[in-house]
């Protein structure tokens, strides 16, 4: 799979390039063609407004509330407010001096100019992120409240639940038994809400972020903030909850002297590796959603790129890029389910190596 992910991704480049050359009107030539790379940062990038879909020109946009305090005090205020049209220096204008940037510092974000200079209010606005996110949220709830409440109401020995209820129930038995109780054994009833709570918001995010029209359709995963806070709560319960056995190990290891002192070599070591667990989290999950979103949307422009080139060109890939576009939402869909195991498993893992308890000499 990684090496399939590995050609698509050079396929990918070669889109961007053919697309980019194809986006760039000849001389005298008032036309274009398709922007890849607006529409792949349009759906990956955050923003505050949630496009659908465009209908002859014009866009069908949700418009999200944008709550900041600048300088003249709070605003809240909807997204429709500012201009869908950029001004000379590439920004779009809204009310109370507001606007969001063209600049490379701050492109697509709010800000505002005092003094001469551009600075970023304190921004709280709902954006399409933060939107999405509520939107799993309450679906997390719904899929962990209705089996719990089955659960409240029956007992052991009763039939089991069918339907929702009972899909859910297997669901939570399985990753319970094989992942969570599997690596931390007697503890696992400590850890299992949080590494549950894990598994099923990354794979319902997983899953909402390949559904092409709203609720779904927002890259949640594929935003490195959002995976960044999942590696830092792994990272917090890990060291928090460590034992005194796992930081002796980790400042002063059971190895020769010499790599500890006067040289503390292997400390080092030790403290470096904290960090590159989360950081692995972090990465490994962002990276592969992000891929994932920006390969599909690749293979399903390649029929506008090649029309762009000629209608024999097009006609041709079509067929070729519907296939190969099937192909990847269902991989997808696959790749959603592995990855949100792999990060509750090695967030598991990552937990039971904090609580080792000593070494004890065997005769």
């Amino acid at each position: 799979m990684r090496y399939i992910k590995h050609l698509l991704c050079i396929l990918f480049v070669a889109l961007a390039t053919m697309s980019t050359k194809a986006a760039a009107p000849e001389a005298g030539d008032k036309g274009g063609g398709i922007d890849l790379q607006g529409i792949l940062w349009g759906h990956i990038l955050d923003s505050y407004e949630w496009h659908i879909t465009t209908i002859n020109g014009h866009g069908v946009i949700l418009h999200l509330p944008v709550i900041v305090k600048s300088s003249t005090g709070w605003h809240v205020f909807s997204s429709s407010k500012f201009a869908e049209e950029k001004d000379a220096n590439g920004n779009r204008p809204g009310p109370y001096g507001l606007y969001i940037s063209g600049s490379a510092e701050n492109e697509n974000k709010i800000c505002e100019t005092v003094g001469g200079d551009e600075v970023r209010p304190f921004d709280i606005s709902i954006t399409k992120t933060v939107a999405v996110l509520f939107i799993d949220a309450i679906l997390l709830l719904i899929c962990v409240l209705v089996p719990a409440r089955w659960c409240r109401k029956h007992k052991p020995d009763d039939p089991a639940p069918k339907g929702f209820t009972g899909l859910m129930t297997m669901f939570i038995m399985y990753i319970y038994d094989e992942v969570v109780k599997a690596t931390l054994g007697k503890e696992a009833d400590k850890y299992a809400p949080y590494l549950l709570t894990c598994f099923f918001f990354i794979f319902i995010a997983n899953l909402m972020g390949i559904v092409p029209f709203p609720p779904g359709g927002g890259n949640l995963t594929g935003n490195i903030t959002c995976t960044m806070f999942l590696a830092l709560c792994t990272f917090i319960i890990t060291n928090v909850t460590g034992t005194k056995a796992y930081w002796k190990d980790i400042f002063w290891p059971e190895v020769p002297t010499w790599l500890k002192a006067p040289v503390p070599l292997m400390p080092f070591i030790e403290i470096f590796s904290i960090f590159t667990k989360p950081l692995a989290l972090m990465i490994g999950l962002y990276a592969n959603m992000m891929a994932g979103h920006a390969i599909a949307l690749s293979l399903a422009c390649i029929i506008f790129i090649m029309f762009g080139i000629n209608a024999v060109a097009g006609a041709s890939m079509t067929v070729v890029s519907v296939l190969m576009s099937v192909f990847m939402m269902l991989l997808e869909v696959l790749v959603c389910f592995i990855q949100a195991l792999v990060f509750t498993m090695l967030s598991a893992v990552f937990i039971s190596l904090a609580h080792v308890h000593g070494h004890t000499a065997k005769e």
